[in-house]
């Protein structure tokens, strides 16, 4: 008679979610570890809110300085996690085999993309409360609807994810680290997070209304400067980039 082995832990794999949670967990203590990271996610916004805030380099029109770039950079802090931060990070992963070798665990494909947008949203937590107490620290007054602030902040995510996820699919690693790079460089210049958008021609001002950190930035300053309600047209263009961003991820992303 053959005796029954008992096996302590049980073997096979641990339940779905508690996989992506510790996934989520692993991704987001490695992104808080990579100094050139923080220096995307934290240092620069930081910076930037406090620098512009207290020397008149921009004219940012009426009212208080932090009340103009507050949102911008808000809108700047989500950019350089969701995409320039995780496109790069992903891209090197990559490259280095790891996607390969976690597609073969348990964890499903999809649970590893949801682990990544987890520790995104994680750490855009962390960032927004730093901003935040910094900008009022610097006498932000910030007013309007919190839903419309945070709907624009999730969808500003979702397409800003999409496009990280897209790249760092598609390119290798090192033209990855070059071209998110340089996109966060040209988005930041003319996406209205510092500069307003009215102050470029006409033409290139219709044309930068567009672009995503545009939509968010213009977003989140309608709503926190102006007041504003749902604004509608720049969730639009956010959602139709998270749609656009997401379903080409989905389609070329390449593992290997």
């Amino acid at each position: 008679m053959t005796a029954i082995s008992t096996y302590a832990p049980k073997p096979g794999a641990a339940p779905l979610f508690r996989m992506i949670g510790a996934q989520a967990a692993l991704e987001t203590k490695m992104l808080l570890r990579n100094g050139e990271q923080l220096l995307l996610t934290v240092v620069i916004p930081t910076l930037l809110l406090v620098l512009f805030s207290s020397v008149d380099v921009v004219d940012t029109g009426s009212g208080k300085s932090v009340d103009f770039l507050a949102p911008g950079i808000l809108a700047l802090a989500v950019m350089s996690t969701a995409f320039t931060g995780q496109a790069i990070a992903t891209g090197f992963e990559r490259r280095y085999g790891v996607l390969k070798r976690l597609a073969a665990s348990p964890l499903p494909r999809w649970g590893l993309m949801a682990a990544k947008t987890v520790s995104v949203l994680v750490t855009e937590v962390l960032q927004v409360v730093l901003l935040t107490v910094i900008a009022f620290a610097l006498g932000w007054s910030p007013q309007g609807n919190p839903l419309a602030v945070l709907l624009l902040l999730i969808l500003g995510t979702a397409a800003f994810s999409g496009l990280g996820l897209l790249m760092a699919g598609t390119l290798k690693a090192e033209a990855t680290l070059a071209a998110a790079n340089l996109v966060f460089l040209l988005l930041l210049v003319g996406g209205g997070v510092v500069v307003p958008l009215d102050k470029f021609p006409s033409g290139a001002e219709d044309v930068l209304g567009l672009l995503p950190i545009s939509a968010l930035s213009e977003g989140l300053r309608d709503v926190l400067q102006h007041g504003a309600g749902m604004p509608w047209g720049n969730l639009g263009i956010l959602a139709v980039w998270a749609v656009l961003g997401l379903a080409a991820a989905g389609k070329f992303f390449r593992w290997e």
